[in-house]
């Protein structure tokens, strides 16, 4: 709107004043401004609106010279030939970006609100801005040994990590229809990371990652974490932490030798497992305080799993409002039946 007012603006004192006013030169800014918002045609129509404000005597713009009046010819013109460039590159902007969130979110997709006897939720804040997926990657995927999800964070964070992702996350959509057991899954993941960084010396590829496997009637579930601190069970207003050993990361191919170790958890109608990546844990203040969530998590409880992991990342942004890593957390609220 700043052109438009801006020639109002210019119109408006002109009539009011009794004296000729010297602001003709305001007008020769209209056209550069369109440019900013907006196409061809409507710059065209400001600058020659401008023109005529400057020529006609009943503003009586202080007598401008021809030299004015061709200058703001001249930067009409040329802001229309801007705008129309301009136009085209946005276009061409629009293009490439719908194209990279349709890439992105094939590599990560949306959570659906439940899988199988699993409601689940997930939240990606990724760290590089302009970008849907970095090194954090979680899923939840049902299969013929029941459901199962996982969340970890590859090595590096932001589009460089991406293609680390997608090739985990493709192993375990793939271990999950044919391997029995989330340590299993565990192995092909690690085997995932250790070909693909095999034929370049100087990859190094690693991550850390949790897996949990829910039983077919969602009353137990079966932990394995490589590398990474286990999910917080949220039950009847208290925080738990089960007792979940930390294992070795994945891509060191190290699974087969020391096979991880499986943690079996009760749970109940009503239980929450909450997984947050370092992104939550590792946010400090101002004064270099981390993120307490074990301690804010019960007072931010709620039922729909969406508004619980919403509530937890807008009082992750209080706690630090300049978050710098990729932030992920996922939801999972298993409903077993009622009943012995």
């Amino acid at each position: 709107m700043l052109p438009t007012a801006l020639l109002v603006g210019v119109c408006l004192a002109e009539l009011i004043s009794p004296e000729p006013l010297d602001i003709g030169f305001l007008l020769g800014a209209i056209p550069p401004l369109a440019v900013l918002a907006h196409g061809p045609v409507a710059t065209a129509v400001l600058g020659t609106l401008a023109v005529l404000v400057l020529t006609v005597p009943v503003f009586d713009l202080d007598d401008p010279g021809s030299t004015d009046v061709l200058t703001v010819c001249f930067v009409s013109v040329l802001s229309v030939l801007l705008s129309y460039v301009r136009s085209r590159r946005d276009a061409q902007l629009v293009t490439e970006r719908a194209v990279a969130e349709a890439a992105q979110r094939a590599v990560v997709p949306p959570l659906p609100r439940r899988v199988g006897p699993v409601a689940c939720a997930g939240l990606y804040r990724a760290a590089q801005r302009g970008t849907l997926v970095g090194g954090d990657f979680f899923d939840v995927r049902a299969g013929p040994y029941g459901v199962r999800a996982v969340m970890g964070d590859v090595q590096g964070h932001g589009l460089s990590a991406v293609a680390t992702v997608a090739s985990l996350l493709g192993a375990f959509r793939e271990a999950v229809l044919d391997q029995p057991d989330p340590e299993a899954v565990a192995a092909r993941l690690d085997r995932r990371l250790a070909v693909d960084s095999a034929g370049d010396p100087h990859a190094e590829l690693f991550a850390t990652a949790v897996l949990l496997d829910f039983s077919a009637d969602a009353r137990e579930v079966r932990i394995v974490a490589c590398g990474q601190c286990g999910p917080l069970l949220l039950r009847d207003g208290r925080v738990l932490e089960p007792d979940v050993e930390p294992g070795t990361p994945l891509g060191l191919g190290l699974t087969e030798a020391t096979a991880p170790r499986v943690v079996s958890v009760r749970l109940r109608a009503g239980d929450r497992l909450f997984l947050a990546s370092d992104g939550v844990t590792e946010a400090r203040n101002a004064d270099g305080v981390f993120y307490p969530l074990t301690e804010r998590l019960p007072g931010l409880a709620a039922e729909d799993p969406a508004a619980l992991a919403e509530r937890v990342w807008s009082d992750v942004v209080r706690h630090c409002p300049d978050v710098r890593d990729d932030v992920t957390m996922l939801v999972l609220a298993p409903c077993p039946p009622t009943g012995p």
